[in-house]
């Protein structure tokens, strides 16, 4: 790929844009409706993603597409999306973030071991707007991702969602490098039905939730579709006591919080999901549709415990020597620095407790402050926020002239986070300090129109050839927005060493804050036929334009074969791309994490900041990725097997550096530049290209109808095996081996699941089997405190009957056994009982009940 503007990508622009003119082109929206219709009754899955052109049977399709039911969503005891999809779609993981920064508020997921930004979304076809939030702590895998917010979607809306698994960029552009996950929305113009669900794990932590979704008839030419979702969730503590916490409540530290540090998931308030889906005949040929959702919830996580004794910028003193002995101190403040007095030291014990001496002068003179004062057990901060999230689609779809199927369609999405952190303090600010903060807010926006079409042609082939194109204008707009003053001041008490800003979370500095916008134009022409009566072909040709870092094409080819009437023969290849994010271009964010001594304050700067070009920082250019896959596809009666083998290769790789320390001379030298906040930082990342991957698998899926004599019976099973290389140069790159191993092994190799369901009169029930390979954690983000978890088998059952034609009630259990990780060995030096990235989480068990009224 070339981004470079040249005549060669100019006569590229030009003949794509006369195809689409010229060649009477379309997308499958047009026809999303109409195939769903006929697949209501048909035996064969309609699927739109995989093709341009008019929606197909997933058993002609060239690649691998997996369609899920609206009601298998629904018939699960997971309330969250994403962990629907986890359990459905055996390479597609999702862990817990329990103290992840941003990502507590919308957590990454990953599709085949790539990042979340590299699998597009979709909605009815059209493309989904990104998250404000960047998963600045993402467990290597995810670190700095940018992805869609795919909780925000309440199962209860959809009617199917539709999993390709195949690189698809040259058909439907950036991110789509793994996979295209599609959410088609319910449609029907009558009935509908209520839900509630109520679910609690076996060891605490209870959900409950609301759901709805209604048809009505809009004129008699049309429907609308409304789908509501109302949810709370418990925080839940899987914890033990930190080490230094144990050590200062056995020297008599009553102020202490047992546990001082909570693990677990985050509490979920008033989590609402709105979403519409309206269609109106306009005349015999042509139609109008709109679309749309709104959702809030607010979210709130635990964070890092601060030590009384030794939390740099907070506590933590220059050691003293009185008569011989060397002490620790605890940090004071000269409120009066003028005054020509001075504050007496506060000396620590040996066992880390104030002298009581020293802490009754600092106490009795109002001229001196130290935080011990105010808190002496410590403190450990919540951190959360509220999401904001809306878009609203619309367009015009039907035939033309000559035979041309058209769909015209504009599209706005808006994500907004606003962060929030309490029980903390601005430490320069001294006792005069607030504990709650609003430390700024993203947003993100996008908008999107789009002409697509298609025209069927005859070729003198087995049947038309299809040729589809179109043109797609996008804007992505990303702001941030300070926070208040004093979530980022800087008090009076900073030259004294304390610390400045909201600990845990320093605000947005209104220098910090922007608006900051980039365009892209693209076209593409897409084609596909059944040569003969055995083998179909499709190639795909795409380009784009980036206002920021130029142009890009890529292309894609592929083919069934049919070796028999019950054996086919699949392939593809072609090429991919991801574009850096605006926010990933141009944020600035400071978060506390662990380092080399421990907690310290970690700022993601720009590339471009000069902190970051010191260090090594470039401009940011697109991941590329090359694409390959075969594969088999046999039905035998009412057996269905697939088999796919893919490669995924993705050169300049996008992601944070590690952590790169400031030492004293890069200060000084930072200083001498005019970076008047060189001292503010103990270590620095910046987004970088800085490595290529290659993740190849193998996935396998198996349907099995079952005969047992009476009722409905059906086996499936779903296997996945997945592996990632990294390969990097260790004398450029500011990737060190801790990272390298967990993009590699933080997730499992392998997963898979086997499941048994069956229906009889008013009875139905479900059995699933879950299988986890073993993973690697690098807990705290350490290398040094590496966590080898086995594999793991869990257990879900759920049993539902019918009490009227129109009631059910389902009792269920996942997780029934109550599988844990095995127990984190390093559990004393932050508190985490379990390792923390265990794909299955470390909740354990949860019972629910449900029960679901339809009308």
């Amino acid at each position: 790929m070339n981004y470079k503007k040249n005549s060669v990508a100019l006569g590229i622009k030009v003949a794509l844009f006369g195809s689409v003119a010229m060649a009477m082109l379309v997308q499958p929206q047009a026809w999303a409706q109409d195939a769903a219709e006929q697949g209501a009754e048909a035996v064969e899955k309609i699927a739109v993603v995989g093709s341009r052109s008019a929606p197909r049977s997933v058993g002609e399709s060239p690649v691998p597409i997996d369609i899920i039911g609206g009601e298998e969503f629904t018939n699960q005891g997971n309330s969250d999306m994403l962990n629907l999809l986890s359990t459905m779609v055996p390479s597609f993981n999702i862990n817990a973030q329990p103290i992840s920064d941003a990502a507590t508020l919308i957590r990454p997921a990953n599709l085949r071991g790539l990042g979340p930004d590299q699998t597009l979304v979709l909605v009815n076809g059209k493309r989904r707007h990104r998250a404000a939030v960047i998963a600045f702590l993402g467990g290597g895998i995810s670190d700095g991702a940018q992805g869609p917010d795919i909780s925000v979607i309440p199962a209860i809306a959809i009617r199917q969602v539709e999993v390709l698994r195949d690189g698809a960029a040259a058909q439907y552009g950036s991110d789509a490098i793994a996979g295209v996950l599609n959410f088609q929305l319910k449609n029907a113009s009558e009935g509908g039905m209520l839900e509630a669900k109520w679910g609690e794990y076996y060891d605490g932590g209870a959900s409950d939730q609301f759901a709805g979704n209604i048809g009505l008839p809009f004129t008699d030419k049309g429907s609308a579709n409304f789908s509501f979702e109302y949810r709370t969730a418990d925080a839940t503590s899987r914890s033990v006591q930190r080490d230094d916490a144990a050590g200062l409540i056995a020297a008599d530290n009553t102020a202490v919080a047992d546990p001082a540090q909570i693990w677990g998931s985050p509490q979920i308030k008033d989590d609402l999901k709105l979403f519409a889906n309206i269609e109106l005949e306009l005349s015999k040929d042509k139609s109008a549709y709109a679309f749309g959702n709104y959702a809030k919830r607010e979210v709130e996580g635990g964070f890092y415990y601060r030590n009384p004794t030794n939390r740099s910028g907070v506590y933590a003193g220059s050691p003293v020597t009185v008569d011989g002995v060397n002490y620790d101190t605890v940090l004071v403040g000269d409120l009066t620095p003028d005054d020509g007095a001075s504050c007496p030291a506060l000396r620590l014990d040996a066992n880390g407790i104030p002298i009581a001496s020293d802490l009754a002068a600092i106490t009795a003179d109002p001229n001196c402050w130290a935080f011990t004062e105010m808190l002496p057990g410590g403190f450990t901060p919540r951190f959360g926020g509220t999401v904001y999230d809306a878009s609203i689609a619309g367009g015009v779809k039907g035939e033309w002239f000559n035979d041309i199927m058209f769909d015209m369609s504009a599209t706005y999405g808006r994500s907004q986070a606003d962060f929030s952190i309490k029980n903390t303090i601005n430490p320069s600010m001294g006792p005069d300090t607030p504990t709650e903060f609003d430390p700024g807010t993203y947003v993100q926006t996008e908008i999107g129109l789009n002409l697509d079409m298609f025209r069927e042609f005859d070729a003198g082939l087995a049947e038309p050839l299809v040729l589809a194109g179109g043109v797609e204008w996008r804007e992505d707009i990303f702001e941030v927005k300070a926070g208040d003053v004093p979530s980022f001041t800087v008090g009076p008490l900073a030259s004294q060493g304390f610390g400045i800003g909201s600990n845990g979370f320093p605000g947005f500095k209104p220098e910090a804050a922007g608006v900051f916008t980039r365009r892209n134009l693209s076209f593409y022409t897409d084609a596909s036929a059944w040569v003969t009566d055995d083998l179909m072909l499709n190639g795909a040709l795409r380009y784009e334009d980036f206002t920021d870092f130029g142009d890009t094409t890529n292309w894609k080819v592929s083919a069934l074969y049919n070796l028999t009437d019950s054996i086919s023969l699949r392939a593809a290849a072609g090429t991919g791309f991801r574009a850096p994010t605006i926010g990933q271009s141009k944020v600035i964010n400071v978060t506390t994490a662990f380092g080399p001594n421990g907690l310290e304050d970690q700022a993601t700067l720009p590339p471009d900041n000069p902190i970051s070009i010191q260090k090594g920082g470039k401009p940011l250019k697109p991941e590329e990725s090359e694409n390959f896959s075969v594969g088999t596809v046999m039905n035998f009666g009412t057996t269905h097997v697939s088999l796919d083998y893919y490669n995924i290769k993705v050169t300049d790789r996008l992601s944070q550096t590690s952590p790169l320390t400031l030492d004293a001379d890069d200060i000084a030298a930072l200083l001498a530049m005019g970076v008047a906040d060189a001292t503010s930082y103990s270590s620095i990342l910046f987004f970088t290209n800085d490595f290529d991957t290659r993740t190849q698998g193998v996935d396998l899926v198996v349907s099995q109808d079952l005969d047992l004599g009476r009722g409905r019976s059906k086996l499936n099973l779903v296997f996945n095996w997945n592996d990632t290389k990294v390969t990097l140069d260790p004398l450029t790159t500011n990737v060190n081996d801790t990272k390298v191993r967990q993009l590699e092994d933080n997730l499992p190799n392998t997963r898979g699941s086997v499941s048994f369901t069956h229906e009889e009169n008013s009875w139905r029930a479900l059995a699933r089997l879950n299988y986890y390979g073993s993973f690697w954690e690098a807990h705290l983000d350490d290398g040094e405190l590496g966590i080898d978890e086995g594999s793991a088998v869990t257990v879900d059952l759920e049993l539902g009957y019918k009490i009227l034609p129109s009631l059910e009630l389902v009792l269920g259990a996942q997780n029934a056994f109550n599988k844990y990780p095995d127990e984190n060995p390093y559990g004393g030096i932050a508190g985490a009982k379990y390792p923390t990235t265990t794909p299955y989480g470390f909740n354990g068990g949860m019972y629910y009940v449900r029960a679901v009224y339809t009308f």
